[in-house]
């Protein structure tokens, strides 16, 4: 026996309430009274009823403006500015206006009657509005994949987060490290996720444990300190810290310097070499790697992140850091957005992003 799709006309008899109203009302659009609106939303959802996507998008005209969802912590971050910023610069290129949602998001219905497109950046399944805006009736496009159940079909522009922080746990031991550890930040989206995994896939493959101490997605600076002074103090022989968390690296500076952990060049292991940009390819530019050797200075410590910034490039040493470069990220997204918008690309279109790894003072062998 098969269930019978639920209908307006269903909703509508069940509210009391014509047709049109349960379309104005799940839309947010019409002249509707709040307390009839938050009345046809509750029976539509005890009901089931799921719009029609495609039908809403045939009826309903462009209104020059895409939504911009990013998460709740991006405000004070680095990364999530310049991603805004690169995405509202490729929006303006296709004649669209750029509309940021509030970080708590909103109803589907009412924020798809306001944009012809959504991009929904880092989208965490825990997030409660990232189902209504993906189910909103309109096309959308997500920085990195939704982990969680999928409403419909969106495009999607994702980064090798795996193979950025694989380069970066090659290139501290080709460095010298042999414990190395990482801070990887909590939380379930794409990102996150395939940092966790990969730390353990990486160790696995290498026969080196790496030590994994999660911290806040947005962990700041203290946060980061606090967490390195415990990772130290528990385990001292940990010779290479890798923070995932963007602007959080400056952190792991202070707890090394307070534990007397002396920073990059000063590490009594690895040999000499140059620095070197080392693309999503995997291939160096330049080669430093080398083998333990060398009187120690003091208990060296090389020290990384998985995103690079203000905080990395401006910390004393500079830190080593993988470069996702933001503001092209935001403009793929946006430029995803508008080629699906104007029917140039299938709306579960994915495409990639490239990262480079900037090596700086904070992982420089001695010598």
């Amino acid at each position: 026996m098969t269930s019978r799709t639920v209908t307006l006309l269903d909703v509508a008899r069940a509210a009391g309430v014509s047709k049109s109203t349960v379309s104005d009302a799940l839309q947010g659009s019409g002249r509707v009274a709040e307390a009839t609106r938050d009345r046809v939303r509750a029976v539509a959802e005890e009901l089931g009823y799921r719009p029609n996507s495609a039908a809403r998008r045939l009826r309903r005209a462009s209104t020059g403006a895409v939504g911009l969802h990013l998460p709740a912590t991006a405000t004070r971050l680095d990364y999530y500015m310049n991603l805004a910023f690169g995405a509202v610069e490729r929006a303006q290129e296709d004649g669209l206006d750029m509309v940021l949602l509030a970080p708590s998001g909103a109803a589907g219905g009412r924020i798809a009657s306001r944009v012809d497109g959504l991009l929904v950046i880092d989208p965490e399944p825990g997030d409660s509005a990232v189902p209504g805006l993906l189910d909103a009736g309109v096309p959308v496009v997500t920085g990195e994949r939704y982990l969680g159940p999928a409403t419909g079909p969106s495009g999607a522009v994702v980064c090798d987060n795996a193979a950025s922080l694989t380069a970066l746990l090659d290139h501290v031991t080709e460095r010298g490290a042999r414990r190395p550890a990482l801070l990887a930040p909590s939380g379930s989206s794409a990102w996150a996720t395939a940092l966790r995994a990969t730390a353990g896939s990486w160790g696995r493959a290498h026969g080196v444990t790496v030590t994994v101490r999660t911290v806040p997605f947005a962990a700041t600076p203290a946060e980061a300190e606090a967490a390195t002074r415990d990772l130290l103090a528990a385990d001292p022989t940990v010779d290479a810290v890798i923070c995932a968390p963007d602007g959080s690296a400056p952190g792991v500076l202070r707890a090394a310097a307070a534990l007397g952990r002396k920073v990059g060049a000063s590490n009594a292991s690895g040999a000499g070499g140059a620095g070197e940009t080392r693309g999503a390819g995997g291939a160096s530019s330049a080669s430093g790697a080398g083998g333990a050797g060398g009187a120690a200075v003091g208990p060296g410590l090389l020290v990384a992140s998985c995103v690079d910034g203000t905080a990395t490039r401006g910390a004393e040493p500079p830190v080593t850091a993988v470069d996702l470069h933001p503001a092209a990220y935001g403009r793929a997204c946006a430029e995803l957005l508008c080629d699906i918008l104007a029917g140039r690309a299938a709306p579960d279109t994915v495409r990639r992003h490239s990262w480079s790894l900037e090596t700086r003072a904070s992982t420089d062998p001695p010598g």
